[in-house]
């Protein structure tokens, strides 16, 4: 397919999306973003704030404070507790700015597999029976691709950074950037099609090389949604449910998935 006409695909099918969740009643779906980000923020104050409290104890005990009477003490310990309050608060800030995107991925690939096969059988009428081992097995796979697409991503950003330097060049860099992570979503999102079609990891990415303007479409939305300034991650919570549904739509466009040998094996199975 052509780029163009492949972003154009990816990008248009959102309207759809939107359209077949609310009208199929899918809407319940965004509750789970709800509760990822209750979880995060919730992990988030306590896990900062224990980190903190030992890392402060740490440093007082080296620079031997712990005991300390002269005048100043208790401010010196104060100003080392916030500064370092302020330091972790600043690295879980950029680790979410850099992989936050992955993260909601990996942790929500059990809804995303469920939703992707609820859009396929809205769309095309093949039902999957439940089947906790092949739940797994697609969560897994789901876990894998976030995570060899994170590490290459991770790999580029190395790359632009250095090129970042170079005058005129490096303005480019955060363009391509960008291009890249959205094109790296909607990858993660497209597979889960894939997966039903049972076709192996590298035949996705064959598939999605091929289709490379549907998967930058696709995960433009979602990459755009990480870049809104403090609540990027929890907007994207609720852009990846959308992505899913319009990730297997602009699938089904390009393929016949009711031509699905796989699904009418489990329909025969559940009958």
């Amino acid at each position: 397919m052509n780029t163009f006409k492949g972003f154009g695909n990816g990008i248009s099918a959102y309207g759809k999306a939107l359209d077949l969740i609310f009208s199929n009643g899918l809407w319940w779906y965004f509750l789970f973003p709800v509760a990822l980000n209750v979880i995060i923020f919730v992990g988030g104050i306590y896990g900062i704030g224990a980190l903190t409290e030992t890392v402060e104890h740490w440093l007082v005990e080296i620079v031997s404070l712990d005991g300390a009477t002269f005048w100043g003490a208790v401010y010196l310990k104060s100003i080392m507790g916030g500064f370092v309050w302020v330091f972790f608060k600043f690295v879980f800030f950029i680790l979410f700015a850099t992989v936050g995107g992955y993260l909601i991925i990996m942790i929500m690939s059990p809804v995303f597999a469920l939703l992707s096969e609820k859009t396929e059988e809205i769309l095309t009428g093949n039902k999957y029976p439940f089947n906790g081992d092949q739940l797994m097995r697609d969560v897994v796979r789901g876990v894998l691709v976030a995570l060899r697409n994170m590490f290459i991503e991770l790999g580029f950003m190395i790359v632009f950074f250095i090129v970042g330097f170079i005058p005129v060049i490096g303005q480019f860099a955060a363009v391509l950037l960008f291009v890249i992570s959205s094109y790296f979503y909607g990858f993660a999102f497209i597979d889960y099609t894939n997966e039903r079609r049972r076709i192996s990891i590298s035949q996705s990415v064959a598939f999605i090389k091929k289709n490379r303007g549907m998967a930058i479409g696709n995960g433009f939305v979602f990459a755009l949604a990480m870049l809104v300034p403090f609540c990027g991650t929890t907007i994207a919570g609720f852009v990846a449910i959308v992505s899913v549904v319009a990730a297997t739509i602009s699938t089904h466009k390009i393929v016949d998935l009711s031509d699905n040998p796989y699904a009418k094996h489990q329909n025969k199975i559940g009958q």
